[in-house]
């Protein structure tokens, strides 16, 4: 989930230049949550002197392996609630970062549901196993407020996508809330296929599910937050303790909206609502 380029941008802009004075180690665990452990131990036999990761079963998996490593989250959920930090001031332990506002930005996305379609009551809100709890009481808050019947689906695999979205269909569901996740990013495009073919408007929690033909996003500027990643990594290599390192919050959010896809599920986005995007997909 985190730009690898961006990243290393941030590190040039502070000297350090990969192969020259910093080895980077790269690990990846294409979708699959059960291998994390076994990634977060190789890194741990590599000695490393710190380790960059991304979403949270991502970040438990670390935590869990090491209380010594200084762990950095490039792109976290509600650290706080998942209990990766004690607080954002004070992290504690080995972990610090930044965290993406999850709970909040999920219920503007609800907002933003709303206010681009105003006549919907009946909401979906997809969420996998290892999204924020605290996001899903965020929504169903919300909800309330804006008059909205909000149905939780949750899936604990890819393969009960199809599923979930037929459970949409059987609740007359009008939209859908994605929550964010490192699988459901993983598997955007079916769960866009699924979206479409249930003619779904849908908001995402990352502008790549828009990029790959999907409604409309509302997020943090993930790049931002890996190139501010870079930042942690310098202080940490110079003898700054995780425990001392305050976890940041974004302070730049785009919204991002598709012009082909409401053709295509047979909607329309307001002029108002298109007139706020940052970017506009045609």
């Amino acid at each position: 989930m985190c730009g690898i380029a961006a990243f290393k941008r941030g590190l040039g802009d502070l000297g350090w230049v990969e192969g020259k004075n910093i080895l980077i180690e790269y690990r990846w665990a294409a979708g699959k949550v059960d291998r994390l452990p076994e990634l977060a131990q190789e890194l741990i036999h590599l000695h490393v002197d710190a380790i960059v990761v991304s979403g949270t079963p991502a970040i438990q998996a670390a935590k869990s392996a090491t209380t010594s490593i200084p762990i950095i989250m490039t792109v976290a959920a509600d650290p706080v609630d998942a209990g990766l930090v004690k607080s954002l001031a004070h992290p504690g332990e080995n972990v610090t970062g930044l965290s993406f506002l999850d709970t909040e930005l999920s219920a503007k996305r609800l907002e933003l549901l709303k206010e681009a379609f105003p006549k919907i009551s009946r909401v979906a809100v997809l969420r996998h196993v290892t999204s924020a709890i605290a996001a899903v009481g965020a929504v169903e808050s919300v909800g309330r407020s804006l008059a909205l019947q909000i149905q939780i689906h949750e899936v604990k695999s890819p393969e009960e996508l199809d599923q979930a979205f037929n459970a949409m269909r059987q609740d007359r569901s009008e939209a859908v809330n994605v929550l964010p996740s490192p699988i459901l990013f993983n598997n955007r495009k079916a769960l866009i296929e699924l979206a479409t073919k249930y003619r779904l408007p849908a908001v995402y929690h990352l502008k790549e599910f828009v990029d790959d033909g999907g409604l409309m996003s509302y997020a943090a500027s993930f790049p931002e937050m890996c190139q501010r990643a870079a930042t942690y990594v310098d202080k940490i290599l110079k003898g700054v303790k995780a425990a001392d390192l305050p976890v940041e919050q974004p302070t730049k959010f785009e919204l991002v909206i598709s012009l082909k896809t409401p053709k295509e599920i047979g909607v329309t986005i307001p002029p108002n609502v298109l007139a706020r995007a940052d970017k506009v997909i045609r």
